[in-house]
């Protein structure tokens, strides 16, 4: 079986990292890619919260080769549902359907129940990405449908705006 690790970033990560956010199809639920320079500033502020907090969306390393990123964040906009912390993922395109992001999602969620002793953690996406649906139902999450909300920082109109919230309690 496949070696899986959460790790702090390295500089040396940055290459496949910026590949992994221009890819259109990684990137399709997402209303842009991600230039190099947003991809770079990106794995600095992802670093530096781990730094700091001891947690974060930590690299994905897969028998030693950087995979993608999963972990804890907490949202950087206004909602209803926050304050909270989130798990999430993004791997690059030749990773999928490995269950990878599931092996690292199940990791990150243990730390934030048995270290961190948070009482709740959420997920959420747009309401068309049916990939990270059927994932935040497979590591037990449930959808809290009261809590569904328009992303604030994607258009009125986008088909991307009106996301889905989940729920997992310890």
């Amino acid at each position: 079986m496949e070696q899986v690790t959460l790790r702090q970033w390295r500089d040396s990560d940055l290459e496949l990292y910026a590949a992994m956010n221009a890819d259109p199809e990684v990137m399709r639920y997402f209303p842009s890619l991600l230039t190099y320079e947003r991809t770079k500033a990106s794995l600095v502020r992802q670093r530096t919260f781990i730094e700091q907090r001891g947690w974060g969306l930590w690299a994905l390393d897969v028998d030693g080769t950087f995979t993608g990123f999963t972990g804890l964040a907490t949202p950087g906009f206004e909602a209803p549902f926050m304050p909270c912390v989130v798990v999430g993922w993004r791997l690059r395109r030749e990773y999928w359907g490995r269950g990878l992001a599931y092996r690292g999602a199940l990791r990150a969620l243990e730390y934030a129940f048995s270290i961190l002793k948070l009482p709740e953690i959420v997920s959420f996406t747009a309401a068309l990405n049916a990939p990270s649906r059927r994932l935040m139902e497979r590591l037990g999450f449930v959808r809290d449908v009261t809590s569904d909300f328009d992303h604030p920082s994607i258009p009125e109109g986008h088909e991307l705006r009106h996301h889905v919230l989940y729920r997992k309690q310890a």
